[in-house]
């Protein structure tokens, strides 16, 4: 097996780069990211310094010139990394419809790894992309990356089975070259964790749900192990840009996400209204919008079913997984109240509950931070794959944290 931690690769509809940095981990280095909106491209250029970011529309990108600048010869890239915006897939999505131009975008993908034809093809999505239309997209998917020339396979896999400790679930795609079988390119679980099954996880008459094989495995990581080493702040309270941490690192999770870091960033508390705090004031640890009284609920919640909504305006239990983060830590729609701490999880909470490292940096306003870390493929998955992955290409990866 080769050594070595500079397999190449190219990250396309990068978001802010949770991806790449999760497969910075394992060894892949990120010559190319494409990521359209500014502000998400501007973090992904902060925290990858030697990776040539393009923030044009890709339908408008010329792949040949790309790989040119690159100094590539078709076939030398190890990996082509990414996900088409998966708003339009969504099982949440109000209207899923193939006229919605973004679930098209993956075509833009393919015209890259038609040019570049690299050793591996890694798309990620959500769920909701295996019921799309029956199925139809995703077919279209894998039937197109087999005339490229890759025999391809898709599993959804469960964060929390990776060292993620929220309930998140991504569709992941992988293909490869050469007649080599997609199979074990994907990652085993290494730790048990309780799962919920709401979306469709058959396709093609099988079950696509990546399952634990072994039964003995440790425990998934809690919401306090996560963060329970982050500074104490009140409601709405800001303080010194950098902050110290609160106590010294009490396990391997919270070693690692302090790997190389000088001080917390990112971690601000937006002020929550009067009526909220009113409302989090009758909330237990665990507890959610059914502890409220009534009069206190919004109006739309108060003719609601109490078995209805069971995670809006919670208050995570410390000991549990939190809710998947969102675009914003909004207690209407989840358990983003903190555990012990009066307010709401702050950006820096939830970049550590997506398994960000401190040393990367979010760029923007609050509102902005916060979406680009929702948004995100939380890393620690991105390296279980890339691990993996690696391996399944013929390299020795440097060893992964203690984190997994």
């Amino acid at each position: 097996m080769k050594k070595t931690n500079k397999l190449k690769m190219i990250d396309l509809f990068a978001g802010a780069g949770g991806l790449s940095q999760g497969l910075r981990e394992v060894g892949f280095h990120s010559l190319y990211a494409n990521e359209i909106k500014q502000r998400y491209s501007e973090t992904y250029e902060a925290n990858h310094e030697n990776t040539i970011v393009d923030q044009r529309d890709i339908r408008k990108v010329d792949a040949g010139s790309v790989r040119k600048r690159l100094k590539l010869k078709r076939g030398e890239l190890d990996l082509i990394a990414g996900g088409p915006p998966c708003q339009g897939f969504s099982i949440n999505a109000p209207v899923r419809s193939s006229d919605d131009e973004r679930n098209h975008l993956f075509k833009e993908y393919l015209r890259f790894v038609d040019e570049f034809f690299p050793r591996a093809v890694l798309i990620e999505n959500v769920p909701g992309l295996v019921s799309f239309e029956g199925g139809i997209t995703l077919q279209a998917i894998l039937t197109m990356l087999e005339k490229h020339g890759y025999e391809s396979d898709v599993k959804i896999l469960y964060a929390p089975h990776y060292g993620v400790p929220q309930t998140r679930w991504r569709t992941i795609i992988i293909g490869l070259r050469d007649g080599q079988a997609p199979g074990l390119a994907f990652p085993e679980p290494v730790r048990q964790a309780p799962i919920r099954v709401n979306f469709t996880s058959r396709f093609e008459g099988r079950n696509i749900v990546a399952l634990p094989g072994k039964v003995e495995l440790p425990s998934f990581v809690s919401v306090k192990d996560a963060i329970s080493d982050l500074p104490v702040l009140k409601n709405g309270e800001t303080g010194e840009e950098r902050k110290k941490y609160r106590i010294a690192p009490i396990n391997d999770f919270q070693r690692a996400m302090r790997a190389g870091s000088n001080g917390i960033f990112n971690h601000e508390a937006a002020r929550l209204s009067k009526i909220n705090l009113e409302r989090l004031a009758f909330i237990p640890p665990g507890g959610n919008w059914t502890s409220i009284p009534e009069k206190l609920l919004p109006k739309g919640m108060q003719r609601a079913r109490r078995s209805d909504h069971t995670k809006r305006y919670g208050r995570v239990e410390p000991n549990g997984l939190a809710s998947t983060i969102l675009t914003k830590c909004d207690p209407h729609w989840g358990a983003y109240f903190h555990y012990d701490q009066d307010r709401a999880f702050t950006v820096r909470e939830a970049a550590r509950i997506q398994t960000f490292p401190d040393t990367f940096h979010f760029l923007g306003s609050r509102v902005e931070q916060y979406e680009q870390v929702g948004n995100a493929v939380p890393p620690l998955l991105a390296a279980a794959i890339g691990c993996s992955l690696a391996c399944v290409l013929g390299y020795e990866i440097k060893e992964l944290t203690g984190a997994l």
